[in-house]
């Protein structure tokens, strides 16, 4: 089976991924929502992550099969250059190369964007996640332990010294 061509999202995705993301809702712990959200709320996501990170879609045969994005990962200004990452792949799109094709694309995007770190947690067990996570980015950093979503958070592209400044892009300093 070829790769799945990768793309950037458009609100006009919206249905497809609430369509791929309502059984992760609905029949695992991996979102910690109480529900599935709709198109209009999908589509609202989607502008968000485009509008400061990204939000990827991966198309096989003219049809969605999966979708990678990016989101802050904590509001302080010392963590604007890292941000937390997320695939869903359609149940029936599992082992043919579609996480894999997200998270390479999305993880370059995001360097390209000036983006140094990006961290991906799991709830546990997740045989699926945790080996496609593991391929595509790098080896499990720590846990969470005593928590609800305890699980590993892996980590890619830690900046060196250089670009820890509180201020600026990576790369300069203040």
């Amino acid at each position: 089976m070829t790769r799945p061509a990768v793309r950037d999202a458009t609100t006009a995705d919206a249905a497809a991924c609430a369509g791929i993301y309502a059984p992760y809702v609905l029949g695992t712990d991996a979102s910690f929502e109480t529900g599935p959200p709709g198109t209009d709320e999908m589509a609202r996501r989607i502008a968000a992550a485009l509008s400061d990170h990204a939000w990827l879609v991966a198309e096989r045969d003219a049809m969605l099969v999966g979708y990678a994005y990016a989101t802050a990962s904590k509001p302080r200004p010392a963590y604007r250059w890292t941000c937390e990452v997320s695939v869903y792949v359609d149940d029936r799109q599992h082992r043919p190369g579609v996480g894999r094709s997200l998270y390479g694309a999305l993880l370059e995007r995001l360097a390209a964007r000036g983006f140094r770190t990006a961290v991906a947690s799991m709830t546990l067990p997740n045989p699926t996640s945790a080996v496609c996570t593991r391929r595509s980015a790098s080896a499990p950093s720590g846990a969470l332990p005593g928590r609800v979503d305890e699980g590993p958070l892996v980590r890619r592209g830690a900046p060196p010294a250089e670009h820890r400044s509180a201020a600026g892009r990576p790369g300069t300093a203040s």
